[in-house]
């Protein structure tokens, strides 16, 4: 074989190794892409089971929804439910609610309907009907009786601001004055020491409500 001849052997076969090597390569670059598009679609594709990603299941979170054992026995539907109420002010909520139907007279007796209902943004420790049974009855009629004392007991329940479960626990000031401290965490809070919440993160259109199983006495 003549040199020129070997030459354009050579030649040939360098361009056929190269040709080979860019076909390959755009196959590895073609395979890399259809894996990150794939990736991709699966990342954003919804999780087996009707579920779409952490971040919804963490949205629907029960920090977000009423906790508690009493939550139980709000209505299902109709105003007094849990949907009905958050859409109106809190006494008009609360007087949908049977749990606090004693509540409701004893804000209608103070004449604090118009103050709760206009208040924005606070938050209600609303004692059941059971709760205000404990009040021995002399004690209960004396306290209706006098609208100054209704007054500040019933002020006290209240405290500025929309309180999330995350932030219940500590010391709070109220609308009557002074504090009330709240002991706890997760679903399992305590009032004053002696008055356990039994149905809390309730919303209203102005206010978040704790449903507690003793009413709170001002200390002054």
């Amino acid at each position: 074989m003549s040199v020129r001849t070997r030459r354009q052997t050579l030649t040939a076969l360098f361009a056929t190794g190269a040709l080979a090597l860019t076909l390959g390569a755009c196959s590895s670059s073609g395979s890399d892409n259809n894996s990150a598009s794939s990736a991709s679609t699966s990342a954003s594709a919804p999780m087996a089971g009707g579920g779409t990603s952490a971040t919804t299941a963490a949205g629907a979170s029960t920090g977000d929804q009423p906790f508690g054992a009493a939550c139980a026995a709000v209505p299902k539907d109709g105003a007094g439910s849990f949907t009905g109420m958050a859409q109106d002010p809190v006494a008009t909520a609360a007087s949908n609610n049977p749990l606090l139907s004693t509540l409701v007279t004893a804000v209608k007796q103070a004449g604090l309907v118009d103050t709760l209902n206009s208040a924005q943004n606070i938050t209600v420790f609303a004692p059941t009907n059971d709760a205000f049974a404990k009040v021995p009855k002399a004690d209960l009629d004396a306290l209706l009786a006098d609208k100054a004392k209704l007054t500040k007991v019933l002020t006290y329940h209240v405290a500025p601001g929309r309180l999330a479960p995350t932030a219940l626990a500590g010391s709070h000031k109220t609308l009557e004055g002074s504090n009330l401290t709240v002991t706890g965490s997760g679903q399992d809070f305590t009032v004053n020491g002696n008055s356990k919440v039994l149905c809390g993160n309730v919303q209203t259109a102005n206010a978040t409500v704790y449903i507690v199983d003793t009413v709170l006495m001002p200390t002054s």
